[in-house]
């Protein structure tokens, strides 16, 4: 009885090693081992498409992120448009992160380049989970917060 217990167990290990293996060398891709990832159901923008948009305090807010497609670990531009720009006594700030995962703090600073206008410099990490769905909240102080949920390409 404990023979056949074991050969089981050691069965087990082999297959969990088989399929790790076959996930790391690309057999495998990481985005259909994930494609489960329960978070992809808030998605509410497509940033390899364009720019997105939503509503804060009553104004209209678009993000632009380039290069596109958004890639993790690149260098990206980060564009901010408040349409019908409200008042700011400090400037907006853009929080990079995931849906429940905390990924720790990755913060974009905006500067104003005019009319409404923010624009940082910021980089989205790969996550070791191999999940892709991420999660950027602009917040504008003094107004409020509002979330792009989008993908990105590893």
């Amino acid at each position: 009885m404990h023979g056949k217990l074991l050969a089981v167990d050691l069965l087990k290990v082999v297959l969990f090693g088989l399929l790790m293996l076959l996930f790391g060398t690309g057999w495998i891709p990481a985005d259909r081992a994930f494609a489960a990832d329960k978070y992809r159901v808030l998605i509410n923008c497509d940033l390899h498409q364009g720019d997105c948009q939503q509503t804060l305090g009553g104004h209209k807010v678009i993000l632009m992120v380039t290069p596109r497609p958004v890639t993790a670990m690149t260098d990206l531009t980060f564009r901010v448009t408040f349409e019908g720009a409200p008042a700011m006594d400090k400037p907006p700030y853009i929080d990079l992160g995931m849906p429940g995962m905390n990924m720790g703090k990755n913060q974009v600073q905006l500067k104003s380049i005019g009319n409404g206008v923010y624009q940082g410099r910021g980089v989205i990490v790969r996550c070791k989970s191999g999940r892709r769905t991420w999660r950027a909240s602009v917040t504008c102080p003094g107004i409020g917060t509002t979330d792009f949920i989008f993908d990105v390409v590893y």
